[in-house]
Order: C-alpha cells, then structure tokens, then sequence
C-alpha cells in the first residue's frame, strides 16, 4: 500500500500569491517517485501562522491518518520563522537524526545550512518533518532522507520491513 503524503507549504509570500509553490512542486515530484512512491493526499499553502499550522498537522495525522506529512519553509531564523515550534507543539516524539542529516546534507552544500531550526518527529502514527524553504534545499534534503523514510513509515504503522 503506498504512503499517504501530506505537503505543507509555509511561507507568507506564496500565500499571498507573490511567489509559486516550487518547493511543494519539488516535495511532490520526489515522494511519488521511487523509493517511496507516496500518493499525495493534501497539499496546502499557509502563511508562517502558529495556529494554522499547527491545527493542520494534527488533522493531518489525528483525522486524516497521513503516514508522512512534509513541510517546507519557516526553518530559518527569520522573525516569522515558527514551523519548529509549531511543530514541537504537534509532534509527540523527536526523531533527531532526520533532521541531523537534513542539516548535514545542507552543510555540504552551503555554510548556511547549520542555521537551519527543522526538527521531525512523530504524532501518533504519522511522520512530521521539516525542510528547507528553497527548491534546491528541498531537492537536496529530501534525496538525502528518502532512502530511510519507508522503512521509518513501516515502523510508525506497525508494519514489517526489512532494512539492511
């Protein structure tokens, strides 16, 4: 059975239609992709706004039963920069080492890497994790975790997998 993705764009200006969602577009393209060849259940657009965010990842995960759900903006240390802390408030239990190779993948590319706040955790059965802002961060990050995340859904849900 594929995994059920929910796409969370946070950005203030793509909200507003100043800018287009490419880095939902870049999550999308990749999650449907092998290896996890997710179908994508939701996808939305919300300004950098504790309250919203946070009330759509629990309907995500408590409601919806998402397996995965992914954000992109909101990471950095701008003043409107909260998907963190929103997201700490949702989650239930941190799984640091995603977000630890998220950073480590960014580093390689860039020193600003290490000021990016994305944590991941699990609410319930549903995978919460943060990414970059930008399309190519996302694109980055993104290939640098998709390697494990099937086998961290499998975990989340009870069900078996084999890992190496």
């Amino acid at each position: 059975m594929a995994v059920q993705i929910g796409i969370l764009t946070i950005s203030d200006s793509v909200a507003q239609g100043g800018r287009a969602d490419l880095s939902g577009q870049a999550i999308r393209e990749l999650v449907t992709a092998a290896p996890l060849e997710g179908i994508v259940a939701q996808q939305l657009v919300v300004p950098d706004d504790y309250e919203q965010i946070t009330a759509i990842l629990r309907r995500w995960a408590d409601d919806l039963h998402l397996e995965l759900v992914l954000t992109t903006g909101g990471t950095g240390l701008g003043p409107r920069d909260i998907t963190p802390e929103a997201t700490r408030a949702v989650i239930e239990r941190e799984a640091p080492g995603i977000a630890e190779a998220i950073r480590a993948e960014s580093l390689r590319h860039t020193p600003f890497g290490m000021l990016s706040r994305g944590i991941a955790g699990a609410r319930g059965r549903t995978l919460i994790i943060n990414l970059p802002g930008s399309p190519k961060a996302v694109r980055e990050s993104l290939q640098a975790i998709l390697p494990a995340l099937p086998h961290a859904v499998a975990l989340l849900t009870g069900a078996f997998t084999q890992h190496s």
